[in-house]
């Protein structure tokens, strides 16, 4: 609201007195403090979810697999894309799996269309499967299971509503009427400042098979972003989960993780880093941690061919274990 100006008209008249006319009578404005600095307005945005507190350091780390693996990616239209997986290891499941994306029309921004589906299934009927759709500018719904041998060993679903500058997220996992079981998880993350974003975690789970038949956890959870640097973590009764981001270069990005369990008197601290070559079309992932275990994943795109080159190691040295991954992807 800007200022507003009034000023006493004399009569028709004239000033037949001659005095000199009255000030014009100022408005103050709401925006200006005592000393006339501007209060700065509330430009905070929405943090995003309890869930990606501590996304930024996490993808950082390496993804490690083991074996052979061959991913072919082909897009039938614009919305539209298959992929076919064959995966040969000695540690998970090997074999040949089909998976497909479908992403609608319903655009919130330049970068985001709904609802997603997206899925793979092997020969056996074994099925993962996700859901992800956007009701409003404010509410998201996802929905995801997993399948195996005929029966359904995991499903959760989710919903998260998107304030100007929070998000208050429910999921239910593995809800079962007849057995009377399943865990409830309820996240709120609020931005506080431009830099800094408070949250809590709660977290109930029930059935049969839980001491007591029924539990509850709460936790609480902080972030502070910088210009190159991330601070976040949380803490609850189980335990400390903390995480630092630091973006050293164009190039150079680096993360550190550190997970102390208190009921089980452990802790594992983790450094990791990601190196990224753009004129050499090459991403390295790097990462070691407190109990001597060493990890790297390479990936290079093999310009102009639409493939890319991906090399895994994993090395724990008390253990004499080392696995080798090597894959092939294209499309």
């Amino acid at each position: 609201m800007g200022n507003v100006l009034a000023a006493s008209q004399p009569p028709s008249g004239g000033n037949v007195y001659n005095f000199p006319p009255p000030p014009p009578l100022v408005c103050p404005d709401p925006k200006v403090g005592a000393k006339g600095d501007a209060v700065k307005q509330n430009n905070l945005e929405n943090p995003g979810t309890m869930e990606d507190i501590n996304k930024k350091c996490k993808d950082v780390f390496p993804v490690n697999f083991e074996g052979a693996k061959l991913m072919v990616n082909k897009g039938l239209s614009n919305h539209f894309q298959i992929s076919h997986t064959l995966n040969m290891s000695s540690i998970t499941p090997s074999g040949y799996r089909f998976g497909a994306t479908y992403v609608g029309t319903k655009q919130f921004s330049p970068t985001e269309a709904f609802p997603v589906l997206l899925g793979d299934i092997d020969p056996s009927g074994n099925l993962n499967a996700n859901i992800i759709h956007q009701f409003s500018n404010n509410f998201r719904a996802k929905f995801a299971t997993q399948i195996q041998n005929s029966k359904i060993q995991a499903a959760q679903m989710s919903a998260d509503y998107k304030g100007k500058d929070y998000t208050a997220s429910l999921t239910l996992g593995n809800p079962d009427i007849i057995n009377e079981s399943g865990l409830v998880l309820a996240h709120y993350l609020q931005a506080v400042t431009e830099s800094v974003a408070l949250g809590a975690e709660l977290a109930y789970q029930y059935g049969p098979n839980v001491p007591g038949k029924e539990i509850a956890l709460l936790a609480a959870g902080a972030r502070y972003s910088a210009n190159d640097m991330v601070w976040s973590g949380t803490l609850g009764s189980g335990g400390l989960h903390a995480c630092y981001y630091q973006r050293a270069s164009e190039q150079l990005q680096l993360g550190v993780e550190l997970e102390t369990n208190f009921k089980l008197l452990e802790s594992v601290a983790t450094v990791a880093y990601q190196l990224e070559l753009p004129k050499a079309n090459l991403s390295f992932r790097g990462m070691l941690d407190s109990n001597w275990t060493v990890g790297a994943v390479l990936e290079k795109k093999l310009h102009p061919l639409p493939f890319t080159f991906a090399i895994s190691g994993m090395l724990n040295h008390p253990k004499s274990q080392f696995r080798l991954g090597c894959g092939l992807i294209i499309g």
